[in-house]
């Protein structure tokens, strides 16, 4: 599934624009709150966002259950429709248990994967790229490769990217290396669909090619975050530097510090939308970083 973006001189990217890396809601017992991903994922696209990514970092994959990765899946396809496209995160640190989970995904109707690279194994470049083939062979469905080597222990090397974007499934990158250099040297080098996967990267990598971003901090200002892209697509970069520098507070209070998913929900509970509680061994925000949050968050939203 492809989704125009506004700029014709800009290719069209496989997953969309504007990705929301959606948090994963539980009922307050900590079970899948399946109306309630419905309903965030409807808030997310009408607000702006042409496609979400499930069970990623933000959405707890460690603790979700394979059965529950798929109905994640099913529930959002089945609120959202075709209106978005549906990024499911598959990737572990074995490899067959991905490709199970990439089967799985396709069969509960996602329109890509999102593929970590394995972690605390820490495989050398030669075994993660066949580990990534491997994934990419397993089902029809297209690939977004998951650079983040601050979690997993093993960055994916320009090299190794260049290399596999020769497979046909292969076509897109969410990026959290911090290195401009290697990203430009890929995107200058291959047809890889560059995602910008830390929020304050946004419109940097989109100003240099990216396709867009995968954003945390989506979850709770999608059209804000759409708009910085926009405002460039429609030829104000000074406008889309605006409103990237003025969303810093509040990208910083969500992603430095505690993890994006629990910012993320503690902002969502108090603004009222779906979300519930995190599963251990994370902890919920303190009232006072809650309120911390909610002041950024009535700042960048009230400028």
């Amino acid at each position: 599934m492809s989704v125009a973006t506004t700029n014709p001189d800009r290719p069209a990217p496989t997953f969309g624009r504007a990705l929301c890396a959606m948090v994963t809601p539980f009922t307050p017992t900590g079970a899948l709150d399946r109306d309630g991903a419905g309903l965030l994922a409807e808030r997310l696209v009408t607000e702006g966002c042409d496609g979400l990514v499930l069970g990623g970092t933000t959405g707890e994959s460690p603790t979700l259950t394979d059965a529950e990765k798929a109905e994640l899946v099913r529930a959002v396809r089945d609120a959202v429709g075709r209106r978005a496209t549906i990024v499911a995160g598959v990737g572990t640190f074995d490899t067959r248990h991905t490709v199970e989970l990439a089967r799985a995904a396709e069969k509960a109707g996602a329109d890509g994967t999102l593929v970590v690279t394995p972690y605390y194994s820490r495989p050398p470049q030669d075994a993660l790229e066949a580990h990534f083939r491997e994934v990419a062979d397993a089902s029809g469905l297209p690939v977004m490769l998951y650079d983040i080597p601050g979690r997993t222990g093993t960055r994916i090397e320009p090299e190794t990217m260049i290399r596999l974007a020769d497979h046909p499934r292969i076509v897109a990158v969410k990026a959290c290396s911090y290195d401009f250099l290697g990203t430009q040297k890929v995107l200058a080098r291959t047809e890889l669909a560059y995602y910008a996967g830390c929020d304050e990267h946004i419109l940097a990598l989109y100003a240099v090619g990216a396709a867009g971003c995968v954003s945390t901090v989506a979850n709770v200002v999608p059209r804000e975050v759409a708009d910085i892209l926009a405002a460039f697509d429609a030829g104000d970069p000074a406008g889309a530097a605006r409103l990237q520098r003025r969303a810093t507070p509040l990208i910083e209070a969500t992603t430095a510090g505690l993890p994006g998913t629990v910012t993320a929900k503690a902002l969502l509970n108090a603004l009222g939308h779906p979300a519930g509680p995190v599963r251990p061994p994370l902890r919920p925000a303190t009232p006072e970083t809650t309120t911390q949050l909610l002041s950024h968050y009535a700042e960048f939203t009230t400028t």
